[in-house]
């Protein structure tokens, strides 16, 4: 099989790196830029479009694509039929962030560390997708939100859609699934589950090992934590903390 790109004589220099323009053999369409051969399969249609960038360790391969002002670099993987582009950054930052499968990462969003986006996720607006965080299926992650550490936004049913959004904060071994929403400068940490459709948002924080499920709503300033559970659809708001062994569910109302 014969060479799919080739290097212009257009370099450009980022982070002490030299990168360069590449042509589209086949029609002399103008790509973007990378370092090495490495950077982008020959095989496939995989391609670096406009001013995007990839350079050091990282790979774009099969049908993946990467354009606007993008940046892919450090040891890094960007393949499948997913989609890098706007001002966009994935990078290893120590470890080997990837992004598969059909996975759109737009806006001004980072992924970074060993992160891991696929499915059908999308990552876009200032988000950011951390250390061994996982986003999946069709869950969204925008607007200022923070996802790292351990923490999965996924979806267990193909027509669920759990979304994190607005300044939310989730960190440690959380799981947000199913049709939760994590918004307003909400922080769920250390264990805390949250799926069904579930709402977290305003200042409220769920962490130590909580649950809200089904139908329930957490809101307010208020903090739910050690083991407890609100669930069906129970609406906890004001500045209530609900800890320990509580189960809130059914129509109750604490506020």
């Amino acid at each position: 099989m014969g060479l799919k790109y080739e290097f212009t004589d257009e370099i450009m220099f980022i982070a002490g790196r030299t990168l360069h323009r590449i042509r589209r053999i086949s029609n002399g369409e103008l790509g973007g830029f990378i370092e090495k051969e490495n950077n982008l399969s020959q095989e496939g249609d995989c391609w670096v479009n406009d001013y995007a960038k990839v350079w050091g360790d990282a790979q774009v391969s099969d049908n993946a694509q990467i354009s606007g002002t993008a940046c892919v670099h450090g040891n890094t993987k960007v393949y499948g039929n997913a989609e890098v582009y706007n001002n966009a950054e994935i990078y290893g930052d120590g470890g080997s962030a990837q992004v598969f499968d059909n996975a759109k990462i737009y806006g001004n969003a980072r992924v970074c560390g060993d992160a891991q986006v696929y499915g059908h996720a999308k990552v876009f607006d200032r988000a950011l997708v951390a250390d061994s965080a996982q986003v999946r299926g069709n869950a969204k992650v925008y607007g200022c939100a923070i996802i790292y550490n351990d923490a999965r936004i996924y979806d267990s049913d193909v027509y669920d859609n759990a979304r994190v959004y607005g300044s939310a904060f989730i960190s440690g071994n959380v799981n947000i699934c199913d049709n939760a929403q994590v918004y307003g400068n909400a922080c769920v940490y250390n264990n805390a589950q949250v799926y069904g459709n579930a709402v977290i948002c305003d200042n409220a924080e769920v962490s130590d090992d909580a649950k809200v499920y089904d139908s329930a709503q957490v809101s307010g300033n208020a903090m739910v934590y050690d083991r407890a559970q609100i669930y069906e659809h129970a609406i906890i708001s004001g500045s209530v903390h609900i800890h320990g062994d509580d189960e809130f569910f059914g129509d109750s109302v604490i506020q």
